[in-house]
């Protein structure tokens, strides 16, 4: 497995927890849609499967950088995009399901970590090999 492969990886399996959490947490939740705490769930994991499938492309986009700068960058992006779901969505589902209010603090970091890893696509875009 190669850097570029990881990232790839790590995509199917964001994909794959993606639909597994959406069920159980559909189950966990059944009658209570209502809940503030649904909605947290709703909004993380509706965060958490887009910025899967923005993984997936990001992983395939360094498969196929013409340059090693950009798929570096390509790279730095996939990883900004997977810690931001982790944090982002995981702070989320925590909140969620355990109802500590303390972990929405943690919420803004997985934010921030999401609009980095979208900047440093741009940043990959505009890599000039030389």
């Amino acid at each position: 497995m190669t850097r570029n492969t990881v990232l790839l990886l790590l995509a199917g399996v964001v994909g794959f927890l993606g639909i597994v959490l959406g069920a159980a947490g559909k189950h966990a939740f059944e009658g209570k849609a209502e809940s503030k705490l649904y909605g947290n769930f709703e909004t993380g994991l509706k965060y958490h499967q887009v910025h899967g499938l923005a993984l997936l492309a990001v992983a395939l986009g360094s498969l196929a950088a013409t340059g090693q700068k950009q798929a570096a960058r390509l790279r730095v992006s996939g990883w900004l995009l997977l810690t931001g779901v982790v944090v982002f969505s995981g702070s989320l589902y925590l909140l969620a399901f355990t109802g500590q209010s303390g972990l929405g603090k943690v919420t803004p970091v997985g934010g921030t970590l999401l609009m980095l890893g979208w900047l440093s696509l741009c940043w990959a875009a505009l890599a000039k090999e030389h």
